[in-house]
């Protein structure tokens, strides 16, 4: 056969990119005459999936797991961190900014002009209390749920501080009264609460014990101030660190909501703005 022919003949032959054959035809049973570092020649087992041919890097779908993750980080404020911190969250969305310097809430009331406390508005507000702390403090004793004795003698308790309290004022001359509207109605409610729903009653335990320890130091603080010429009540004094007492609590709150459904984590954040109603009304008393 001559040159010319041949070349003929060659030239007739399509080139591999006129085939429209499919990259998976490469393969070692199809020798190719083409450098052997070209990228161009890697099988590829999913033609559809789009790359980049120069870097071959693949993009790799969210995972529905991750996804749902994200989601539930992005609806539970605080929820990385353990319930408590969900907790907190909630309870500071209903915090005024002049309360709290992370409060949400606006307030709703004029600022009184004077705050003028009254010892026996103050006594009211001492004997209320103490009965909300002896119910709160016989349930967790009685334990008609298990996890309630997780928060036995943890060191929070205020039952007994204030009724050393009571008898000082006492014998200074004051007349003790008996427990009114605000208090035997919370005392009432939590009684019932803590048969049958241990997910509210927590709730209405961790805002109790939590907030005075906070806010419910300040208020004792003024109030001793203005009217106990500077006076520490048994009331605002705890045995050992109350930094370490709060977060042993919290660790016990967490362990105990570990168990939780997430509908159950939920229905004990919606009983938030109930303790708060509940606390306000004692609070008020302080200034009748």
């Amino acid at each position: 056969m001559n040159t010319q022919l041949f070349a003929s003949r060659m030239s007739s032959i399509p080139s591999i990119s006129q085939t429209h054959l499919p990259l998976t035809f490469l393969t070692k049973t199809h020798v190719i005459s083409t450098p052997k570092s070209s990228k161009f020649m890697t099988p590829i087992s999913n033609p559809s999936q789009k790359f980049n041919l120069f870097g071959l890097k693949f993009k790799k779908p969210a995972t529905a797991a991750a996804a749902a993750e994200t989601a539930a980080v992005k609806r539970y404020p605080g929820e990385g961190k353990g319930f408590v911190e969900e907790m907190r969250f909630v309870a500071m969305k209903l915090h005024t900014k002049d309360q709290a310097k992370e409060g949400e809430k606006e307030a709703q009331e004029k600022p009184l002009v004077k705050w003028e406390p009254s010892v026996e508005g103050y006594l009211r507000f001492l004997v209320d209390s103490k009965l909300v702390y002896d119910t709160l403090e016989k349930i967790v004793d009685k334990a008609d749920f298990p996890e309630y004795a997780e928060f036995r003698n943890t060191g929070l308790e205020r039952a007994e501080s204030l009724a050393k309290d009571l008898a000082w004022f006492e014998e200074q001359g004051y007349s003790i009264p008996e427990p009114s509207a605000p208090g035997l109605n919370y005392s009432a409610y939590v009684e019932e609460l803590s048969k049958k729903d241990p997910q509210a009653f927590i709730c209405h335990f961790y805002n109790t014990y939590f907030a005075h320890s906070a806010g419910g130091r300040m208020i004792g603080k003024k109030v001793a101030e203005k009217i106990l010429n500077g006076k520490e009540l048994e009331f605002y004094k705890w045995d050992g660190d109350l930094s370490q007492l709060l977060q042993n609590v919290r660790d016990k709150l967490n362990k105990v909501a570990e168990n939780w459904t997430r509908e159950e984590k939920n229905h004990c954040l919606e009983e938030t703005e109930k303790s708060f109603k509940f606390s306000g009304e004692i609070l008020r008393l302080i200034l009748s």
